[in-house]
């Protein structure tokens, strides 16, 4: 059983780090969707992930089509602030797929508009625009994870 982060164009070194970190501890993919704003060589990605990116099971796509098409029977699930329900609302199933945008942007709406049905987003206040990208990924997984009975965890 495992679950997915996808991250679509992400620009923030640490941030990606923290996202392998916590997919190393719930043994949870990591697929990176490029253009990366950062060197997979940066030391603040490397910081940030630790000594942990041995653990991480990671995946590296030329671009958003190029990840469906290679995952064409996964079920996706986009999160955004714009989205139709709360995370919360729905039932996650193993092997599910949790896109996440890059941090200035989000998920492009020529994507969005192709799976409505699947945007999802957290609850917030109207005090911030979004919430930080590494908090947003663990609280989906975690919620996935719950649900599941967190399998192979401790």
């Amino acid at each position: 059983m495992a679950f997915n982060i996808v991250l679509h164009e992400p620009l923030i070194p640490a941030n990606t780090g923290n996202i392998a970190r916590t997919c190393a501890g719930t043994k949870t993919r990591l697929h990176l969707i490029k253009p990366l704003g950062f060197s997979t060589d940066d030391r603040y990605l490397k910081r940030a992930g630790l000594d942990y990116w041995f653990a991480v099971d990671i995946t590296y796509y030329e671009s958003f089509q190029d990840f469906a098409d290679k995952h064409r029977s996964g079920r996706f699930f986009f999160i955004e602030t714009s989205g139709n329900q709360y995370y919360s609302d729905v039932t996650f199933q193993d092997e599910d797929f949790f896109v996440f945008g890059k941090e200035t942007k989000g998920i492009p709406e020529e994507i969005l508009t192709q799976y409505p049905e699947q945007v999802i987003r957290i609850p917030m206040s109207d005090a911030t625009r979004s919430l930080n990208l590494s908090n947003t990924a663990a609280i989906i997984l975690f919620e996935a994870l719950r649900q599941t009975g967190f399998p192979g965890m401790k």
